[in-house]
């Protein structure tokens, strides 16, 4: 049984940590750290997992950590970077669902993020926690840098393209849209529903910081330098990231085929059939990425649909396949969730 620890247990990616790793067969949360909320059991602020969760919140401390098998950081950017040496000089291993070692170029990671690095010799050893395409680093691994949500569902559904080198590399376009709750949970006056609901708006248009993470990721997969316009939206819904991506096809291929045989075998991606629309409320709650894809007119543009619950693939739900991974589990452990309807 692997012994959880969850550090930020009360933002929505901790919850949803413990929604998860609840009823998972082989993992047990021992610790779940709060400043605000130590002292006092986990079911009492969250009464959903009553009967789930005895733990009592503690001080996010390395000596209440240090007998975790695994722990997750469901913190605001910042954190991870200054306890991952020592939980790992203990044996640790350490599972970051921040961006703090997501980008492999430290300085432009400080750019984006503002802040110098706490850990920059541990960001070279980090492994970008996406199984679709690093399944066998991760299981080697003892610290991931779980993707982003944008960037998850986003590189899902340029990756075939990409690795196939059947479009124009330079100009592609990412027309993304999330539910508030991938603003976190904190009092912000645009997040909140009143001002967020029956109203739809970019934002980060000049630069959003999942930017240079989706680049890096996609720029792998091409093997040349990848030209991205990445635009996000808020929408007035609480789950869920829908991407609209488009690229320009520069040979003739069957799409339908190339992403059924890319995502063959892969327990969380969903090819669906042609012409479909993929739809965010048909993986809300699960861990599933559905996509759908379109050759418009028959033209040489391509438009990809990929959806995702930013909560669970996006986020917790990734993070937990990634454990599986590491510890020798079957990685659809505790994950096979049936999405939430209506």
């Amino acid at each position: 049984m692997i012994r959880a620890g969850i550090v930020g247990g009360t933002g929505y990616t901790g919850v949803e940590l413990l929604r998860i790793l609840a009823l998972h067969p082989g993992a047990e949360v021992t610790v779940v750290t709060s400043r605000a909320d130590a002292g006092q059991r986990v079911d009492k602020t969250y009464p959903s997992l009553r009967g789930l969760c005895d733990v009592v919140f503690t001080p996010p401390e390395l000596d209440n950590l240090a007998d975790c098998d695994a722990v997750f950081f469901a913190t605001p950017n910042g954190t991870a970077m200054t306890m991952a040496a020592d939980l790992l000089a203990r044996g640790v291993k350490v599972i970051d669902l921040s961006a703090d070692f997501r980008i492999k170029d430290v300085n432009e990671w400080e750019k984006w993020y503002g802040m110098s690095h706490a850990s920059p010799e541990l960001v070279a050893e980090a492994v970008y926690g996406l199984p679709e395409v690093n399944r066998e680093a991760i299981k080697q691994a003892r610290l991931i840098a779980c993707p982003g949500c944008y960037p998850t569902a986003v590189q899902l559904g340029f990756l075939p393209l990409l690795e196939q080198g059947v479009i124009d590399a330079g100009h592609l376009i990412a027309d993304a849209k999330s539910g508030v709750s991938g603003a976190g949970r904190k009092a912000e006056i645009p997040s909140l529903m009143s001002e967020a609901g029956e109203s739809f708006k970019a934002y980060g248009v000049s630069g959003h910081r999942h930017l240079p993470e989706i680049r890096q990721g996609m720029q792998l997969a091409a093997g040349e330098s990848v030209g991205l316009t990445f635009v996000p939206h808020l929408t007035p819904m609480i789950r869920g990231i829908h991407a609209t991506l488009y690229a320009k096809l520069t040979k003739p291929v069957d799409l339908q085929a190339l992403f059924e045989q890319r995502y063959q075998g892969e327990r969380f991606v969903d090819v669906l059939s042609a012409g479909s629309h993929a739809d965010t409320r048909n993986v809300r709650g699960s861990n599933r990425c559905q996509i759908a894809v379109h050759q418009p007119q028959g033209g040489d543009t391509v438009v990809i649909l990929s959806v995702i619950d930013n909560l669970v693939k996006g986020a917790s739900g990734q993070a937990v396949q990634a454990m599986n991974l590491m510890f020798g589990l079957p990685e659809g452990q505790g994950l096979e969730t049936v999405a939430l309807y209506p």
